[in-house]
């Protein structure tokens, strides 16, 4: 039985799928793992192209477009790792940096979670790691991430943190089991800082990692439906502060509400992301 589980969500993905796939073969990581593919109904053909050009790939076919959160969940209850890689398809996530994590969590017993430093196509640095969600903590984290000098420098360090990016997570099976796996009432974005929240508040730790790389081809899906993901974001935005941060929540829909941004409740995503 494989040690180490790669889940990788795909919607309308194709396009970035093959160079992800590649970064995780050639060559593959040093501990046995099993890479699982779950797809959410893409149009684009994702799934008859695995199944032509990357045959030994497990494909789940989850019958509808889930939504991030519900679809790794999905691939975590069809896999039996002991290490889970949540990894978004439009990463190119090298051998080394893999290893680098699952030796990380071997050398740290109180780490449940580690992620990578994250940069773009450009081997710029984003900030994919951050204090827990809150008003001040949202604004401290896009002025951050504007500031280029400061971004290297606070992801050149390896420390513990509240929160790494979803789009490359390992996690130890057992913890994230621990806390009933990755919460479905978000659709897409903040389900990996809940995840993260949950798993410190059972007293395990965060790790992120600078010293593993991974590239991330950010903005793929926002630049192809702008409208989508932003009503996405704000829906997800309006869950977490209604689960953590109950007393801002009314002032954040008042505040979306005023600038026309609230999205409406019975306007689902799934149809459009």
């Amino acid at each position: 039985m494989p040690r180490l589980s790669i889940i990788i969500v795909s919607y309308n993905s194709a396009h970035h799928l093959d160079r992800c796939l590649q970064s995780l073969t050639g060559p593959p990581p040093r501990t046995d793992h099993e890479v699982i593919v779950v797809d959410n109904a893409s149009t684009d053909g994702t799934p008859q192209y695995l199944r032509q050009r990357w045959p030994g790939i497990r494909l789940l076919d989850a019958g509808g477009n889930l939504g991030f959160a519900r679809a790794n969940n999905l691939g975590l209850r069809q896999t039996f790792g002991e290490l889970v890689l949540l990894l978004n398809p439009d990463t190119i996530a090298p051998t080394p940096a893999i290893d680098r994590l699952v030796a990380a969590l071997d050398a740290d017993p109180a780490a449940a979670i580690a992620g990578p430093r994250i940069v773009d196509e450009h081997g710029r640095a984003e900030l994919s790691f951050g204090t827990m969600i809150s008003p001040a903590a949202e604004l401290r984290q896009k002025l951050l991430g504007k500031l280029r000098p400061i971004v290297e420098r606070l992801t050149s360090t390896t420390r513990y943190v509240d929160w790494v990016s979803g789009a490359c997570l390992l996690g130890r099976r057992s913890d994230l089991e621990g806390v009933g796996l990755l919460d479905e009432r978000y659709f897409m974005y903040t389900e990996d800082v809940d995840l993260c929240a949950a798993v410190r508040a059972r007293g395990r730790k965060v790790l992120f990692l600078a010293d593993a790389q991974i590239v991330h081809l950010r903005g793929q899906s926002r630049r192809s439906a702008a409208g989508a993901t932003d009503v996405a974001y704000r829906r997800s935005q309006i869950a977490f502060y209604e689960k953590h941060h109950p007393k801002w929540a009314f002032w954040l829909k008042a505040y979306l509400k005023l600038r026309g941004r609230l999205p409406d409740r019975q306007d689902s995503p799934s149809t459009r992301v």
